[in-house]
């Protein structure tokens, strides 16, 4: 007998009923971009769409977003030089503009989820995410700095702390001192699998947070590699890991699937700068068609086992899903 699967496409509705994929709103982060000041609203022109905001514009855009439907956000801050040095001690300086920003955000909408960023190239003067000595980045000795960068950031009212710096043994770390500190129900969104990536150009150009010298493949994986991100989802949970994350997410799909596979914690992917970029791109050439491209590279990460996206597109998405331009 010929198989027909094409009778489960022949109508809107009957193509409805048999999807398997779903992208809703809570599956999302936006992340966003803070600078200290007033009155700022600069766009980062290699990713166009985004911008830097001073806390006084951002405050109404979170409200925004809100309104759309997203109540989920991961803040970036892009630091003056004068406050960076070798051992960030600005990052938990309780005078600090981004910790600041955090209590604001939290006393205005106590309800969404606010996710930080730990690590120290935002305000290390080597814009290494670990403690650089001789052009070495030491391991141990960058630990007690991340510990005391979120223990701070728990002091003003975050949710989930996101270590990105893939240092050994920080989650460990980090949940220790959170606990001892009391802030045993802050959650930590661990960057498993963070590559040393080419699609990070347009986010270092956002928080001018590239390294002085060198590179950061002594820490960030190899992206020939795939078991090695188990091992490093095996660590993360055993260290009490509440979320695993993979970065880049269009060019490791696989990886994404391979930790949906073996682990049951949440995984999330970021779907970082460079990949929008790349997307806008095509779009703004008259390539691709946005409002059916940008849906579809979403679809794609959540189709492989994401159950969460940090993307730039996060926004634009909630929009076309409240216009009812994208059906779930």
């Amino acid at each position: 007998m010929l198989a027909r699967p094409r009778r489960n496409r022949v109508s809107d509705t009957i193509r409805e009923m048999v999807k398997e994929t779903t992208l809703r709103t809570s599956n999302l982060i936006y992340p966003l971009f803070l600078v200290d000041g007033e009155q700022i609203k600069s766009e980062v022109k290699s990713l166009p769409g985004n911008y830097r905001w001073s806390l006084d514009l951002l405050i109404p855009e979170i409200q925004e977003c809100i309104n759309l439907g997203l109540n989920s956000f991961i803040l970036f801050p892009s630091v003056d030089d004068s406050f960076k040095n070798s051992t960030a001690t600005y990052s938990y300086n309780d005078k600090n503009f981004y910790l600041n920003a955090i209590r604001v955000i939290k006393e205005n909408y106590p309800n969404i989820c606010l996710i930080s960023d730990v690590a120290m190239d935002p305000y290390s003067s080597d814009g290494h995410d670990g403690f650089v000595r001789d052009g070495e980045i030491l391991n141990d000795e960058t630990l007690p700095i991340l510990g005391k960068m979120a223990v701070a950031q728990a002091e003003a009212g975050i949710d989930i702390v996101g270590p990105s710096d893939m240092m050994d043994g920080r989650v460990e770390f980090i949940r220790k001192e959170l606990d001892e500190e009391g802030f045993k129900n802050v959650g930590i969104m661990s960057y498993t699998a963070k590559y040393a990536s080419a699609f990070y150009g347009p986010f270092r150009d956002a928080l001018d947070s590239a390294p002085k010298e060198g590179d950061k493949k002594t820490y960030q994986m190899n992206p020939s590699n795939s078991l090695e991100a188990v091992r490093e989802a095996q660590l993360d949970e055993s260290e009490g890991a509440d979320y695993l994350m993979v970065k880049p997410a269009l060019n490791y799909l696989d990886i994404i699937q391979l930790l949906k596979q073996n682990s049951n914690l949440p995984v999330a992917a970021y779907h970082v700068s460079g990949e929008c970029a790349m997307l806008t791109a095509a779009c703004e050439n008259g390539w691709l068609e946005y409002e059916k491209a940008m849906p579809e590279t979403l679809l794609s990460i959540k189709r492989a086992g994401a159950d969460i996206i940090l993307t730039y597109f996060a926004k634009d998405y909630a929009k076309l899903l409240k216009e009812g331009k994208i059906t779930l």
